[in-house]
């Protein structure tokens, strides 16, 4: 029987896009033995909503790993990916009620990003950094 995170890494790679944003939504939560495949997803280059449904997630989980794969999926990114990089940050940064939540901090771990070894990475959180400083998210 396959486990649950070989079956989400298998529909990573499906031509379905509801399937690929569900593996997005279920690998979050699987680093960083799901960090490739999630780094494919946030650069989906077939359905812009597997774009904004990973990096949601993965902003949701909050985590240094987690903000770390999408600083270097922004560094990749090409304009328009990025722009559904940023919405998919906003849509878990803000409430039901419009107002962004102090629960996530990307901001803060934005700042210990720029410090990574990866120059895309510092690249990426630099651009998240801005990102976070304007009040759309």
């Amino acid at each position: 029987m396959t486990s649950g995170l070989e079956a989400a890494l298998a529909e990573a790679s499906s031509p379905s896009w509801l399937r690929r944003a569900r593996a997005g939504r279920d690998l979050a939560s699987d680093l960083p033995e799901a960090a490739d495949a999630l780094v494919g997803l946030l650069l989906d280059a077939e359905d812009t909503a597997v774009t904004r449904q990973t990096a949601e997630a993965l902003a949701r989980v909050g985590s240094v790993a987690a903000v770390r794969l999408i600083a270097l999926a922004v560094a990749e990114a090409y304009d328009h990916q990025a722009d559904w990089l940023q919405t998919g940050l906003h849509d878990a940064l803000v409430g039901p009620d419009g107002v962004v939540g102090g629960v996530l901090d990307v901001a803060a771990i934005c700042g210990q990003l720029a410090r990574d070894p990866e120059e895309a990475v510092r690249r990426g959180a630099a651009e998240v950094s801005e990102w976070m400083d304007d009040t759309d998210c």
